[in-house]
């Protein structure tokens, strides 16, 4: 079982780097048959084959042999920031951050704020507000919003009642939406 898991991995990371049998095989200083049998979990993996292959390859003996299936929820706690709160939805260093944010109700739109990035917006509940450059939007559930981040922009609940809606950013917006200081 742990051969075949360990084979299925090599064989994908060296098509994925677009070399051949013959090549890894010549590389690492053995016989093309014992890397097809490697890959094919015919052969019991062991250091001494799997060292050579794993430096030809550029990744660790661990990322042949790691458990496949982590955990995959999410257990991050919420961000409280300027009464909104931020719930992650995705793991720390995912490639792109994910988070559902309940904007309460205001008086008053937030100011505008410009920063890098970009950002898409889901509305779950509520009514939100946003303003884009000189836009002003109400956005109802089930509608979304894609925009650059460099033009100046707020959300805010729209109306009495709290907004709820995904947003997705890269991590310039991530960073500015969820930064806490000490006196938040």
């Amino acid at each position: 079982m742990e051969s075949a898991r360990i084979g299925s991995r090599l064989r994908a990371i060296r098509r994925s780097q677009g070399l051949t049998l013959e090549e890894l095989a010549a590389a690492a200083g053995m016989s093309v048959s014992t890397l097809s049998r490697l890959e094919s979990g015919k052969r019991q993996a062991n250091l001494e084959l799997l060292v050579p292959l794993t430096r030809r390859l550029g990744i660790r003996v661990d990322d042949l042999v790691a458990d496949e299936r982590p955990d995959p929820r999410v257990r991050r706690p919420p961000i409280r920031r300027d009464g909104l709160v931020i719930v992650p939805l995705a793991p720390e260093h995912a490639p792109v951050m994910t988070y559902r944010i309940t904007y309460p109700p205001r008086p008053q739109a937030p100011e505008p704020r410009v920063h890098d990035g970009y950002e898409w917006i889901y509305v779950l509940s509520g009514r939100l507000r946003l303003i884009l450059g000189d836009q002003d939007l109400v956005l109802e559930p089930g509608e979304a919003a894609e925009f650059d981040t460099r033009t100046p922009h707020s959300m805010s609940a729209a109306g009495s009642d709290s907004a709820e809606a995904i947003s997705i950013f890269n991590r310039d917006g991530a960073r500015i939406h969820t930064h806490t200081t000490p006196q938040d």
